[in-house]
């Protein structure tokens, strides 16, 4: 892949600059911040449940997600004295949201709960307008308006009238209008508008991978049936999604930190730049091959009768204290054959001052509630979504308390969670930005199509054995082989004899009835071979590098531990109760009970990445540019929404 017409934009993507306002002093009284649930989580709840009932967009609904947020941030910031709004009253990117209004007698909070309610019920509708689930969207929305005591009827903008339902009706057009020009193709829903793939589409339901022509590239995925991560049936070929979505107005990014790309008459922009993925020729082909090939290997770890056991407790996993910076650095980070990193554990909770109780389960059986957990398959609310039932999830925590990075005072449910939401949303959505704006120009093949083409072209590992080439996968004994005469993979007539051999997962053709059968792992052709996902689904959309759930996930776990002043969940860990055969979507599993735990918001982020890696969704060369440029994101996004709370 040639890259060209290199230059370091100039461009500040969202400088904001303060509008002058015909505003008077707003007086109003003072009431107690103690609804609990807060305004805010309620609609956060609605806004996660639309997501649910939309098409799987995770770039679509992190850009949601942030906006919804800053609305709601807005609509309360703007009674409190000592807060700055984001987009009402401000110019962000050249747009204007100017507010015309007069001082009113009022309860603050009340005011604050009723603009918000407005600004939130616009916004949503008017985003999900098109979702296939859009009436549940609107039953969920209209159901919260009127329990809360508002006239859905109620589209008056005149804020001079002391309305604060007019305030939110003008945030949420504000936001509308936003959302209209700024870089993500909105108005004409999201459509690509200059990317074109090179390669012709991977067919994974025939054997190999005969179309491919460029082995550093992505292909589409052509399926019989295809059924997007939210479970809605898609009748054509997925496009790449959102491979131009680096020119999308950001939150915290910084033009300092972006490279513009050309290519095929387009500006690529590419934040946190983190140059070439290894390549299929060239310095680092061995990297290549041998990242994709740990994703082969890591396939036969998908078996719950192999008999290894392994501590999934936060005893012995997590804790990472340092990331590889270099491609051969890899290799010492990954455990190639058994699978895993090198965690070291913690030696005590911390809350309790106990050591961690070990928890002993088959590794196939975690191996695969990784892959399906982390997935957001049907029914989720994406990857960012999924942070946020996360935050959610910490706040109901019982020893949780409501301290801006840990200090201070405890501060109303209502402040606590639209700061939290606003800190995290805009994490999240430069998440989306910087990710999607590497994979759009870098556009990376996925394990599904280099482990099938490179099987193709033989093995890498000797010239005087059969079945050479340069750019096959590499042999390594009881995992990657040649097929032999007399194999059972041979045929009768010995025409596979010379090809590759995986020991891995047996994909899907295995099982008949999900809620009982288990493909479970064997040899297979390389020309076979399938990720664990869902055969009507098999791979996301869109290209590898960087991976994404490695972007969203320890972009997430650096703002939560700032807000929270605390690198721990409350009480020292976090868990999701596993049910044995009830879990699994697409086999039969698990066969024990388990618990996922996780010391630290680290820890989750970094079993976030490696479940893609069993997944066989993504090589470490995806992985590991996403944990490291995902640190940046969230540090950069909190520390840029602190200074909105302090109104500087």
């Amino acid at each position: 892949m040639k890259l060209s017409g290199i230059r370091i934009a100039t461009f500040a993507a969202a400088s904001i600059v303060l509008l002058a306002s015909c505003s008077e002093s707003t007086q109003v009284i003072q009431s107690d911040d103690q609804r609990d649930p807060s305004v805010a989580r309620l609609w956060n709840e609605v806004l996660l449940d639309a997501i649910r009932n939309d098409f799987a967009r995770p770039t679509v609904h992190a850009r949601n997600i942030f906006h919804i947020s800053a609305a709601l941030y807005d609509a309360w910031a703007f009674f409190d004295a000592n807060s700055g709004t984001f987009l009402l009253d401000k110019t962000v990117s050249n747009y204007s949201c100017p507010l015309d209004y007069v001082a009113y007698n009022r309860d603050l909070l009340s005011a604050q709960e009723e603009a918000m309610s407005f600004a939130a019920y616009r916004l949503i509708l008017h985003r999900f307008l098109e979702a296939p689930g859009f009436a549940a969207v609107q039953d969920n929305a209209d159901s919260l308006m009127e329990s809360l005591g508002y006239d859905t009827s109620d589209t008056s903008k005149n804020t001079r009238s002391g309305s604060a339902a007019a305030i939110g009706n003008v945030i949420a057009s504000c936001y509308i209008e936003f959302g209209l020009q700024d870089g993500s193709n909105e108005a004409d829903n999201y459509a690509n508008r200059f990317y074109i793939p090179v390669n012709p589409p991977v067919e994974p339901e025939n054997t190999g991978n005969p179309n491919i022509i460029d082995l550093d590239r992505w292909q589409q995925i052509a399926l019989t049936i295809f059924i997007d991560q939210a479970g809605n049936p898609i009748t054509e070929i997925p496009e790449f999604l959102s491979p131009e979505w680096g020119q999308v107005v950001p939150f915290a990014l910084s033009s300092n930190d972006l490279t513009i790309y050309e290519r095929t008459g387009f500006d690529y922009w590419v934040y946190h730049d983190p140059g070439l993925p290894p390549l299929s020729d060239g310095p680092w082909s061995e990297e290549y091959k041998w990242g994709f090939s740990l994703v082969s290997i890591w396939s036969s770890h998908l078996d719950s009768t192999d008999g290894v056991m392994i501590d999934i407790s936060p005893a012995s996993l997590g804790n990472i204290s340092t990331l590889p910076s270099e491609l051969p650095d890899y290799r010492t980070f990954f455990n190639y054959l058994d699978g895993g990193d090198f965690s070291v554990g913690h030696a005590l909770n911390p809350a309790t001052g106990e050591p961690y109780a070990p928890q002993l389960v088959p590794r196939g059986d975690y191996t695969r509630v990784l892959a399906e957990f982390w997935a957001d398959g049907p029914d989720s609310e994406t990857p960012p979504g999924h942070w946020f039932v996360i935050l959610n999830s910490v706040i109901d925590h019982p020893e949780f308390e409501r301290r801006m990075e840990g200090m201070g005072a405890v501060l109303g449910p209502l402040e606590w969670d639209v700061k939290a939401y606003f800190s995290l949303g805009g994490a999240m959505h430069d998440a989306a930005i910087v990710a999607w704006g590497i994979k759009g120009w870098y556009d990376y093949l996925r394990p599904l199509s280099a482990i099938r083409a490179m099987a193709e072209r033989g093995q890498s590992s000797d010239p005087l054995q059969g079945s050479y080439s340069v750019y096959g996968i590499p042999l390594e004994p009881g995992y990657i082989e040649l097929v032999s005469a007399g194999d059972p993979l041979a045929s009768v007539s010995d025409e596979n004899v010379g090809k590759i051999k995986l020991y891995a997962w047996r994909g899907p053709t295995y099982i008949n009835e999900p809620a009982t059968d288990q493909a479970g792992v064997g040899w297979i052709l390389a020309e076979n071979w399938w990720p664990y996902q869902r055969p009507t689904f098999v791979t996301p959309p869109f290209a590898g590098y960087i991976s994404g759930h490695s972007t969203y996930s320890r972009a997430a776990a650096e703002v939560l531990t700032r807000l929270t002043g605390d690198p721990y969940f409350p009480g020292g860990m976090s868990s999701f109760e596993i049910e044995a055969n009830e879990f699994l979507v697409f086999e039969e599993g698990p066969s024990v009970d388990m618990t996922l735990q996780w010391a630290t918001y680290r820890d989750a982020a970094d079993q976030t990445s490696l479940s893609r890696l069993w997944g066989g969704i993504h090589p470490p060369a995806d992985d590991i540019p996403g944990r490291r440029i995902g640190e940046q994101i969230g540090i950069d996004a909190f520390e840029l929404a602190r200074q909105y709370f302090t109104n500087r």
